[in-house]
């Protein structure tokens, strides 16, 4: 059983401890929650008491310190995911980082050589990229029940202009890492890498981008991915995969629900649910401490190779958009 330590103490902390409990709950045991770090000694003591955690550090240095833990799970806002996997690494402590990875591709191309050089397990958290969804699509297109697919259209938004750090520049704010980010993967889990790439965004007042809109297009197959995203409204927040005898209709690209397949004559012929969640979280949870036990320093599901392609590709958007944070 590994030891699980925690980096922050916010949100998405507490979804990730809510997931581990319920994963030793129903019987798997791969894994224990073992500490949580916060800069605030208080609220690191809170979190610990309710999700019943051994150890509770009011500095993330005791964390990177303690020679218990096996797997750092990285909860903090993007502009600080960099410098806190790399401590981590540095103590040879395995990484699982909330995407996104990090905030530009050089600082992935770094942790990532890091975790190569030091043999370190590290990986970017991207639920949609571990769930079982991803290969109950992908086993549909490939049945050809749809024929090829030619063509994704993808949204992804909702209302989050009260959440400081999406509104901030300095740190790393925005809608392309917060919520765009899932409709690129979307369409990359189904198209691939696209030969062109072009896009567009509403920015606010401080510069960064609050409705993004993304173009793919394959130039030999004929294939083209359209994707919205905004942190200014909300949307149906559902994939569409248009093919050549048919469609598939995903809801909710952001933890997919089901898939819808469709005829050419709009008629529905098929449909599958999501298997029973926990949280969503518990799939890479999983994979993530197979491959830790393994002696793997990647994982298939998001490898390291596809990390920095993701990062690289968003690199590229943000340069078209004009877009670049104060830090870099």
């Amino acid at each position: 059983m590994l030891n699980f330590a925690i980096l922050g103490a916010g949100s998405i902390a507490r979804v990730m401890a809510s997931t581990i409990n319920k994963m030793n709950s129903s019987g798997n045991r791969i894994v224990r929650l073992a500490a949580v770090a916060s800069r605030s000694s208080d609220k690191s003591k809170q979190f610990a008491s309710e999700f019943n955690i051994e150890k509770a550090y009011g500095s993330y240095e005791e964390l990177y310190n303690d020679p218990d833990i096996d797997i750092v799970y990285i909860a903090t806002p993007h502009n600080f995911h960099y410098e806190q996997c790399k401590s981590c690494l540095e103590h040879s402590k395995n990484v699982l980082c909330e995407k996104p990875f990090t905030v530009n591709a050089k600082q992935a191309k770094d942790l990532l050589e890091l975790s190569e050089k030091k043999k370190v397990f590290i990986t970017e958290g991207i639920w949609t990229r571990y769930q079982p969804m991803r290969r109950l699509i992908d086993n549909e297109i490939k049945s050809g029940i749809i024929g090829q697919p030619m063509m994704v259209t993808a949204n992804l938004s909702y209302n989050m202009t009260h959440k400081e750090r999406l509104l901030k520049p300095e740190l790393a704010g925005g809608a392309l890492l917060d919520v765009g980010i899932y409709a690129l993967n979307f369409a990359n889990m189904i198209l691939g890498d696209p030969d062109t790439v072009e896009a567009s965004c509403i920015k606010n007042a401080s510069g960064v981008d609050m409705s993004d809109s993304v173009t793919f297009t394959y130039r030999d197959t004929a294939k083209m991915a359209v994707l919205c995203s905004s942190a200014l409204g909300v949307s149906d927040r559902y994939g569409m995969i248009h093919g050549s005898e048919g469609f598939i209709m995903v809801e909710n690209i952001n933890n997919p629900q089901s898939l819808k397949v469709f005829d050419k004559s709009y008629n529905l012929i098929k449909e599958i649910k999501a298997p029973e969640q926990l949280t969503g979280f518990e799939y890479e949870v999983d994979e993530v401490c197979r491959a830790i036990n393994n002696g793997e320093i990647q994982c298939e599901s998001m490898s390291h190779e596809r990390i920095l392609y993701m990062m690289n590709l968003m690199d590229s958007i943000r340069a078209q958009m004009g877009i670049k944070y104060p830090f870099e």
